[in-house]
């Protein structure tokens, strides 16, 4: 049953998807995504865990404990930092011989005083979330972009299947012509050996062209989170126009995902080195405490008692309020050199952000370069095509009326075969340069846009 309930999410067999519905199911199935996410989770629960550090600790305790009895009235453990003495005279002769006791204490400690630290580590907390948010957004437009250059990869994939299927019809075709011409005389026998060679080269080619695509499907199928075997595509019209020249806006570009990550890195790093610097300031707390104890030594007299009864029930009572302040002086020394650190890696991330702003910017200069010189390629592709057709027809015509030998025909085999895959090349490179303009710009919207209904 569950199964089949997996199975009914899944697409159907041989179910053609759009590059709309690819993007959708890969952001929201692939796992590196999924990842991101919950580290933005992480975060989000350790700036919860920062602003508790504004409420006051309070620590209870409860113990029962058999311990000896001398110099003391009566033994307790330590309650965390927090140390309540009990102690009483020293003996004239030691005496070994345990009594039982308890002891129960609620300690209350407020920081009212932190200099800024407590509100610095939840600034820490909260650039750590924003950092992981832009983490996520950053990869999800760099995933999106790679899923769509894949899905123009295996569309041009399929076209190059197809006209290798038209490429091999065409060769057998041919071959048939030469083995009839040889067959009756009327041609060299090489002639069909040249032919059939051709054909199994035409063989070869789509061979190698179906690998390819199945190749590409695969890895398609990965960036969508599932791998399989059957995922089928829409060309969407792509091979029947060519993209437009989108403007220039150098507002997107400042606003590209990878940059607001590298931002967020240095606000992430400025903020843990304000929290590191606050830590080296003393904290002043309100402290207030209460606590009862029992024990088998009496009150009144060098008299113990070694029962249960009497040494767990209470005897005594106090409580106590205060100020207290805190400065760990030896601790300055290795916060001091963790600030250096934290300043040091801020440095860092400002470093990398120029070194990402000039790649970026040199990406966007050279994609728009790319994308003009990849139009003019594609709006002359039609011509090469037109021409290398007209050649083979031409010579394909001359030799059937003996007026030209095989190989000027098979050299006009390959022209053709050759523009017909450039055709198809160079319009997918247009759209392909054009998804580098918008991976360079930071903005999908500028491809997606575009692109055919």
């Amino acid at each position: 049953m569950l199964g089949a309930c997996l199975l009914g999410a899944l697409p159907s067999m041989g179910q053609v998807q759009t590059l709309r519905e690819v993007l959708d199911r890969s952001v929201t199935q692939y796992p590196l995504l999924k990842a991101k996410q919950s580290e933005i989770q992480s975060a989000q629960q350790r700036e919860s865990a920062a602003l508790t550090e504004r409420l006051p600790i309070v620590t209870l305790q409860h113990q029962y404990n058999y311990a000896t009895n001398n110099s003391i009235t009566g033994s307790v453990f330590n309650n965390e930092g927090t140390a309540v003495a009990i102690s009483g005279g020293v003996r004239p002769e030691n005496n070994y011989e345990g009594v039982f006791g308890s002891f129960t204490t609620a300690v209350a400690e407020w920081r009212v005083i932190n200099f800024g630290r407590v509100k610095a580590n939840i600034k820490a907390a909260n650039a750590e979330v924003h950092r992981s948010e832009e983490d996520y957004a950053n990869e999800r437009f760099q995933h999106q972009v790679r899923v769509t250059d894949a899905y123009l990869t295996l569309l041009i994939q399929q076209k190059l299947v197809t006209i290798q299927q038209q490429n091999l019809d065409r060769a057998m075709t041919f071959k048939r012509i030469v083995d009839s011409g040889v067959r009756s005389g009327m041609r060299p026998g090489v002639d069909s050996s040249l032919a059939t060679a051709e054909a199994s080269r035409a063989r070869i080619l789509l061979l190698e062209s179906q690998q390819q695509e199945q190749v590409q499907r695969l890895r398609l199928s990965e960036l969508t989170g599932l791998v399989q075997d059957n995922l089928q595509v829409d060309s969407l019209s792509f091979y029947t126009q060519l993209p437009l020249s989108p403007a220039a806006s150098d507002s997107l570009f400042r606003n590209h995902p990878a940059l607001r990550f590298s931002r967020s890195q240095i606000d992430w790093a400025a903020a843990r080195s304000t929290a590191t610097s606050r830590s080296l300031w003393p904290t002043i707390s309100l402290v207030g405490a209460g606590w009862a104890r029992g024990s088998g030594v009496q009150n009144d007299g060098d008299v113990y008692r070694t029962d249960l009864s009497n040494g767990i029930r209470y005897q005594v009572g106090n409580y106590l309020f205060g100020v207290a302040a805190r400065w760990n002086l030896t601790n300055a020394l290795r916060l001091k050199r963790e600030y250096r650190g934290e300043v040091a890696q801020t440095e860092r991330f400002q470093h990398l952000y120029q070194e990402q702003d000039n790649r970026l910017q040199r990406i966007q200069r050279e994609s728009e370069t790319q994308f003009r010189v990849a139009l003019e390629q594609a709006r002359q592709a039609p011509v090469q095509l037109r021409a290398a057709r007209q050649a083979y027809n031409q010579a394909q015509a001359r030799y059937k009326n003996g007026l030209a030998d095989l190989p000027t025909v098979l050299q006009t085999f390959l022209t053709l075969n050759r523009a017909e895959v450039d055709t198809y090349v160079s319009t997918s490179n247009a759209w392909r340069s054009l998804l580098r303009i918008a991976a360079a710009e930071g903005d999908l919207a500028v491809f997606l846009n575009q692109v055919p209904k």
